[in-house]
């Protein structure tokens, strides 16, 4: 198959996908709650129930020293009166961008409803005890990456990964209260967040909440509809 052949069954494939082929939700924004946590959690709990896989999987986009921007997909953690939740290594990529530029924006896309969550604030590290805690409330599996501690280090054969990816993975089941120091609970605070309610005719809804100049913890929030 030729380049142009293969960029030409690209492109038929890719336009011949369908968006939206289920009916999708009302959504009435003039009852939105005066702030977004509420929504985020009825939105979220919608999602779990029309199926949506993966449902706290989100986008997280970052930006390093230079400005440059950085994207990644993990999950959600926790979405409380402080913010939304994430973890991962200080000394992974995302780490050394949040400590050079401690701002982030996260985005939610659940398909099955058409909907989007976008959020957007400063972000800020957790206590080592509540990052401690984070990691130990999650499985095995999950302690055994951790305690491999090399995040986005160049890693010389598969063999390599896998010898030390087994060893961790028992260290992880001798030691289920072993210290990963670099693990770091995260909290974005949100000064933004849009909720996007796709429309099959494309009269989507975007409802976005901004914190007002009250600051970012315990400010009001402004509520306002956006073209889409």
């Amino acid at each position: 198959m030729t380049d142009d052949t293969s960029q030409r069954s690209f492109r038929e494939l890719l336009h011949a996908q369908r968006v939206w082929d289920t009916e999708l939700p009302a959504f009435d924004p003039e009852s939105a709650p005066p702030a977004p946590l509420a929504l985020f959690h009825a939105w979220f709990a919608a999602a779990v129930a029309a199926g949506q896989p993966e449902p706290h999987a989100m986008a997280l986009a970052t930006a390093d020293a230079e400005g440059l921007p950085d994207v990644r997909t993990l999950l959600l953690h926790d979405a409380d009166e402080r913010g939304w939740h994430f973890a991962s290594h200080a000394t992974s990529a995302k780490g050394h961008q949040l400590a050079a530029r401690p701002h982030a924006a996260l985005g939610f896309y659940w398909p099955a409803q058409g909907r989007q969550v976008r959020v957007r604030g400063p972000v800020v590290r957790c206590t080592p005890a509540e990052s401690h805690a984070d990691l130990h409330a999650r499985s095995t599996g999950a302690l055994a990456a951790a305690l491999t501690g090399a995040q986005s280090e160049v890693v010389g054969s598969p063999a390599e990964l896998h010898r030390t990816a087994d060893g961790a993975w028992d260290r992880a089941v001798a030691e289920p209260d072993a210290e990963a120091p670099t693990w770091t609970r995260y909290v974005v605070e949100p000064a933004e967040v849009e909720f996007f309610q796709g429309d099959a005719r494309r009269r989507h809804i975007r409802l976005r909440y901004r914190r007002t100049e009250a600051g970012a913890a315990g400010g009001e929030w402004t509520r306002e509809l956006l073209w889409p």
